[in-house]
């Protein structure tokens, strides 16, 4: 019989009852300090008070009134949002996957009221991860995403990671309408595409006239000690994604656009029942408050820092159990040598949590707010778990 919560992950053995700062508390009464974050969800951590207050004070006001009438709090944060980046506007989804949807539409949409409809075709790279829906999947063009799942919706090319050439090569034909990155994979295993890649990026779609999608859902909202990871390179998107960190542990996500890009956007092209409703927009108003302060950004830079060394020590202390390490910012990922869910697994019984993904990596995405003594607890945490594996 299947059970009423539809089996789609493999949870772990336990659950929680309470989050605050860097750590959980399970109902068995054990502590676990938090470096998955939520997925990189909970960039202020749990239970940030700010947030808190926000949230109360929101709550005892008005929650939700529909796209059908102007929402101060959505225009507060659209405001800073298009004042903190690139953008003229953006539109608030409740998720990554669906700022991944109306991304693809804007493309599209982009070069269809522009009378040139053969421009449809949309470049990812391999290992690249924005969602799980139809759209979403497509682009992607993992197997194992996608099985069971076809037909999928057609126009998507993926080409190798960072392989400007073959950028290149896929633009001589002439339908490109976007190309669609992330600044760092996260599923994909941590992966970094170079400031010089990105910035071939942009140069090649200046040229062929086609836009850039940037997916920052997992590794913007000041993860890597930038408000966004692109920042680092210079050059700007067309179309931008985010979620995640923007709602603190809300549910919360925009896409952020140019003027140009978004113009063919007009009533009727999109909408979400939900999306920036005065609860949610009003918490992500609170976080961008925080996470856009430049202290706070250098000093998510200098922990980075701190958390970098330390890693390394662990993987030099243990070469059979970690190959290297990989990422920016906050952002990282061990690249391991046994199974990464045995990593994980064994993180578990020494009390540290973190995130599997592809590339046999396992991913630390620490609240922004870890402490450098949380910093240390949790390499001190990992330590105990390679040291019990390499025994085993």
């Amino acid at each position: 019989m299947i059970a009423p919560v539809l089996p789609t992950y493999n949870r772990a053995p336990f659950s929680f009852v309470k989050g605050e700062g860097s750590w959980l508390t399970a109902t068995d009464g054990r502590r676990f300090l938090d470096m998955g974050a939520g997925i990189g969800v909970l960039a202020l951590g749990h239970g940030h008070p700010a947030l808190v207050d926000r949230l109360t004070e929101q709550g005892s006001k008005l929650w939700h009134v529909s796209n059908l009438y102007t929402i101060p709090e959505q225009e507060e944060l659209a405001g800073k949002l298009v004042a903190a980046t690139f953008a003229d506007t953006c539109f608030f989804t409740n998720s990554g996957t669906e700022a991944c949807e109306l991304a693809v539409k804007m493309a599209r949409r982009h070069f269809h009221v522009g009378e040139q409809h053969e421009r449809t075709r949309i470049i990812a790279f391999e290992g690249s991860f924005h969602g799980r829906s139809s759209a979403a999947i497509a682009a992607a063009g993992s197997a194992k995403l996608a099985e069971g799942f076809a037909p999928l919706l057609p126009g998507f090319t993926q080409i190798p990671f960072g392989d400007l050439e073959a950028l290149q090569a896929e633009m001589q034909v002439g339908d490109v309408a976007a190309v669609i990155a992330e600044p760092i994979q996260g599923e994909g295993g941590i992966r970094p595409l170079p400031d010089d890649t990105l910035r071939g990026l942009r140069a090649a779609c200046d040229e062929a006239g086609a836009l850039l999608i940037l997916d920052e859902v997992q590794c913007g909202m000041g993860r890597t000690g930038r408000l966004f990871a692109h920042e680092w390179s210079g050059i700007a998107p067309d179309i931008m994604m985010i979620a995640k960190g923007i709602g603190g542990g809300f549910p919360l996500g925009a896409v952020l656009a140019t003027e140009a890009a978004a113009a063919a956007m007009g009533p009727g092209t999109h909408g979400s029942t939900y999306g920036g409703n005065p609860l949610a927009c009003a918490i992500g108003c609170r976080v961008m408050e925080i996470v856009s302060d430049p202290e706070f950004l250098a000093d998510v830079s200098r922990k980075a820092g701190l958390l970098r060394q330390k890693l390394e020590g662990l993987v030099d202390a243990h070469p059979e159990v970690f190959e290297n390490i990989r990422g920016q910012g906050l952002m990282l990922g061990l690249v391991c040598r046994v199974p990464n869910t045995d990593v994980m697994q064994a993180g578990h019984d020494a009390g540290v949590l973190a995130v599997p993904a592809a590339g046999n990596v396992l991913r630390l995405l620490p609240p922004l707010t870890i402490s450098d003594e949380e910093i240390a607890e949790a390499v001190q945490r990992l330590d105990m778990a390679a040291t019990a594996l390499a025994k085993g």
